[in-house]
């Protein structure tokens, strides 16, 4: 195990990863506090080692996560994290075990932590001024089983705990890395099981990003001027709808320019393993439970 966990790296590049990560556990407790930051660099860490792990065991060069942190004024202190492939992997399986592995290493450790959270909450009235969470169908069944019925319910949700917060935005970047399009981790998943088809489909989901962007918006501009709010105003709030769907659409646009006009480097022939392959569907059955349309949105 320790020659497993030990990367070809010298002083200096380990102290650039030890720096990133300590400046993260910072920027992430003073967006909210030492417990959001314990729980989220938790599932961060859990989901990056969990590619780590399977790409060493797989034979795979690659680096030890990199960190982001950012300024806790515009956000929640950290863009995740990111672990460099020095090679393309041009087998199946080990992409795709490679793929798979960090997110049900993250929501190994988040599901659970998202229970004990809530938990921890509480119901209470919706906070004129406040930011809520989206839902999935995963998170309103969660809630459901945990407090008894659906939230929120009229001026009424739950009060998140910062290990419920914390736990709840992991998912999100899982949700967000599960998407099956380019070299996100979902984009890993299905190019392992589908091989070069996977880049047309790429094509196609990628549009659909925007046109994502264009139902959620519209939809939350409707809702808004059926309460009774000026077009300023809804425009505004269904911005926070609209927005995610799009940076995330220029964000793979940008990834799929530095590849070459590729979204996904080749993959060797042969199939996927009939085991991968029904893991492969349950990859997908994850993503659409925790599929979040809109992440978060001020309250009205």
């Amino acid at each position: 195990m320790s020659e497993l966990l030990r990367p070809r790296l010298g002083a200096r590049a380990l102290t650039v990863h030890v720096a990133l990560f300590v400046a993260t556990c910072v920027t992430t407790y003073l967006a909210q506090d030492a417990i959001f930051a314990a729980t989220l660099m938790t599932i961060l860490l859990c989901h990056e080692m969990g590619h780590f792990v399977a790409a060493r065991r797989r034979g795979v060069d690659v680096t030890l996560p990199y960190f982001i942190p950012l300024p806790p004024q515009i956000s929640l202190g950290t863009m995740g994290a990111v672990i460099k492939m020095r090679s393309a992997i041009d087998d199946r399986d080990a992409l795709f075990d490679v793929g798979a592995s960090g997110p049900i290493a993250g929501l190994v450790v988040a599901v659970p932590l998202l229970v004990i959270g809530l938990t921890l909450s509480h119901v209470g009235p919706i906070p004129p001024d406040s930011v809520l969470e989206g839902n999935s169908i995963f998170y309103l069944t969660v809630k459901l089983i945990v407090f008894g019925h659906v939230l929120p319910s009229g001026s009424t949700d739950v009060q998140l705990h910062s290990m419920a917060f914390a736990a709840w935005v992991g998912i999100l970047v899982t949700m967000i890395n599960l998407i099956p399009i380019g070299q996100l981790d979902g984009g890993h998943v299905v190019r392992a099981w589908l091989g070069d088809r996977h880049e047309r489909m790429s094509a196609v989901l990628h549009k659909l990003l925007v046109v994502m962007a264009v139902v959620v918006g519209a939809a939350m501009t409707a809702l808004a001027r059926a309460r009774g709010h000026g077009w300023a105003d809804a425009l505004q709030w269904s911005a926070f709808g609209a927005t995610p769907w799009l940076t995330w659409a220029l964000m793979l646009a940008l990834l799929r320019r530095a590849g070459d006009g590729h979204y996904h480097p080749p993959v060797g022939g042969g199939d996927l393993s009939p085991g991968r392959q029904r893991l492969a569907i349950g990859v997908v059955c994850v993503f659409l439970l925790i599929f979040t349309p809109v992440p978060m949105v001020p309250a009205m």
